[in-house]
């Protein structure tokens, strides 16, 4: 059977900004080619993504929720499902201890609330078979005490029993890892490498300061002054960001292919519809949607600049990062985003025609019609590109 892989590789020219900060609050920034470059996280364009609007519309009903609260999801479930409160106080206790491969349960904070020992990436069917395992328990249970005894490691182990459940798109597509039997493990059918500027960079601060607008301004020098002052580091960049997709690992972790012991045709097929979808999604999201870093001081909501694909008949990734060893000059004829794109293109065309690098399908878009890669020319719009991509990937 064919694989298909899907890489995607954008310029994108960001105004002054601070959109993915570190620990002490300044912008992320990498050294790559002996010189320091900005840097967005893959974590954070992955959050940004999955998200976002765009993705979460198209994809409504497709989608898993991240998060510690499975104790009070079950709760709420064995609530509906006419369990007793004290009941039910237990039930959420248990369910606290799905978080950990030992089964420990967790204590409820101040607020009263349970939480599990790590945050997980939970599917619809998986809090519902969870939900019923232990209203299953709470049920054969003669009282509150009996309920107790019952460990959470054994309640793991039956809903591990339950078999294979039905796999999101955001798990099929990220991944995910859990130290716990009742959930599967997944590996993630996308990579994502951290942006990093094309060009070398250097921090700036902008001072602010904050006054009392009803405060009258006196006349000597100790009145009429800021309240509080600050700065906050920034700076401008353009990224190179790069990412791909393995289409049948996508089908495969929709299908539960692994995990199953047969996926009929028509498993398959439905797959491959939704996978579809979900890569359209995805690049469509990558391209619009900005990370929040900030945004509400500097609003760097900037398009890219140019849009590469290459869709591969083998699963052998190659990134042109190296393309940018050598900082481009912002100040060159063309200016920063020209500059980029010419870089670009000759690395890829290099890399190309060096090691025969083989693709059944390009695409471009790029802001300047004149730019061409590898003799493909710009697509009209966005649309037109998502398009012809949505229909080599459903096989049309």
């Amino acid at each position: 059977m064919m694989t298909m892989l899907i890489e995607v590789h954008m310029l994108q020219n960001h105004a002054p900004s601070n959109l993915n900060r570190d620990d002490t609050g300044s912008p992320k920034e990498a050294v790559f080619g002996g010189y320091k470059r900005a840097r967005i996280s893959s974590q954070c364009l992955k959050r940004s993504i999955r998200r976002s609007a765009i993705f979460g519309e198209q994809m409504a009903g497709f989608l898993a929720t991240r998060t510690r609260s499975l104790p009070e999801l079950v709760r709420d479930h064995l609530i509906k499902a006419g369990i007793n409160k004290d009941m039910a106080e237990v039930g959420a206790r248990k369910a606290s201890g799905f978080g950990n491969v030992e089964g420990k349960e967790q204590k409820a904070n101040e607020s009263g609330y349970y939480r599990t020992a790590q945050t997980m990436f939970l599917t619809d069917s998986d809090v519902k078979v969870i939900g019923d395992v232990i209203e299953a328990a709470a049920r054969e249970s003669k009282d509150v005490k009996a309920f107790e005894k019952i460990a959470a490691k054994d309640l793991q182990k039956r809903a591990e029993d339950t078999g294979a459940r039905p796999m999101s798109v955001d798990i099929a597509l990220f991944g995910r890892m859990v130290t716990s039997e009742a959930f599967l493990d997944i590996e993630a059918s996308s990579q994502f490498a951290h942006a990093i500027s094309t060009h070398k960079i250097d921090h700036e601060f902008d001072y602010f300061t904050a006054v009392d607008d009803l405060e009258r301004a006196a006349d000597d020098e100790a009145g009429g002054g800021a309240d509080m002052i600050g700065d906050i580091e920034f700076n401008s960049a353009c990224y190179y960001k790069y990412f791909n997709i393995h289409v049948e690992g996508l089908v495969d972790n929709l299908t539960g292919k692994a995990f199953k012991k047969s996926v009929t045709a028509e498993d398959e097929k439905n797959a491959r519809g939704t996978a579809a979808k979900a890569v359209r999604a995805l690049i469509e999201a990558a391209c619009r949607v900005m990370p929040s870093g900030k945004q509400n001081s500097f609003a760097a909501h900037q398009l890219p600049s140019l849009v590469w694909i290459e869709i591969r008949e083998k699963n052998l990734p190659v990134s042109y990062t190296n393309a940018f060893c050598t900082p481009v000059n912002p100040k060159a004829q063309g200016g920063l985003e020209t500059e980029s794109a010419k870089m670009l293109k000759k690395e890829c065309e290099t890399l190309t025609k060096k090691f025969d690098l083989e693709a059944c399908k390009r695409l471009l878009l790029a802001k300047d019609d004149d730019i061409e890669i590898l003799n493909v020319p710009s697509s009209r719009s966005l649309k037109t590109l998502l398009d012809g991509l949505e229909a080599v990937v459903q096989g049309v």
